[in-house]
């Protein structure tokens, strides 16, 4: 669906409860910084963009400002010319998009920061699966650590996830129970990969176009 800042998305922001969550596409342009996201945030909020507060966590997360942050939780991530919003209520939803492109390098990549059974998993697959394989491990593995509040320097190595073709699943996460863990990959276009990742039970996904107003 393709729809633009107004009617359309306040009906569709109307219908968001504890049991889905919002995940917003969207083309992103570097000199708007954060005001597309200030905008969509203030149509589920009711309030004009100018009136939502954002600020940074520790980590650069960014977040809604008291009392916001206890209606509405959300994440965004961008990459080249593509974001993504997830937005919820009642769980902290991490997502992360890259654009696709060949790491040559992924191999040593994996081996110096995944877990090993991850690298175990990427080596067994020919070259031909291999390189984008590993761009939907890296945005799985940073979908969970956004859902956990926590930059990459909590350690990539700490927590293991399945890796394409098989489905998206935690496997295993350091002091936390795996089993309490959504993850999913987005499809969004052939140019980009991306993931979802949650901490709770599960939950609809629905994904929408943000077409900006012409």
């Amino acid at each position: 669906m393709r729809t633009t800042l107004g009617q359309d998305v306040a009906g569709i922001a109307a219908c968001l409860d504890n049991d889905v969550i919002h995940v917003w596409l969207l083309d992103y342009r570097r000199e708007l910084r954060r005001e597309p996201l200030k905008a969509l945030l203030g149509v589920y909020l009711g309030l004009p963009a100018e009136d939502v507060i954002l600020h940074d966590d520790e980590h650069g997360r960014p977040e809604l400002a008291t009392p916001w942050n206890s209606l509405l939780q959300f994440n965004w991530s961008h990459s080249g010319g593509k974001a993504l919003i997830a937005i919820a209520r009642g769980i902290m939803p991490g997502i992360d998009i890259e654009r696709f492109h060949a790491r040559p390098r992924a191999l040593d990549i994996a081996e110096r920061f995944f877990h090993p059974r991850e690298t175990a998993a990427l080596t067994a697959l020919d070259d031909s699966q291999r390189e984008r394989a590993f761009v939907q491990l890296w945005t799985g593995k940073e979908a969970v650590v956004k859902a956990l509040g926590r930059g990459i320097a909590f350690g990539l190595q700490r927590f293991c996830i399945s890796v394409p073709p098989a489905p998206a699943q935690v496997l295993w996460l350091d002091g936390e129970d795996a089993a309490q863990w959504q993850l999913h990959a987005l499809d969004t276009d052939a140019q980009h990969v991306a993931s979802l990742a949650w901490r709770g039970p599960s939950r609809t996904i629905a994904v929408w176009t943000l077409a900006e107003a012409r």
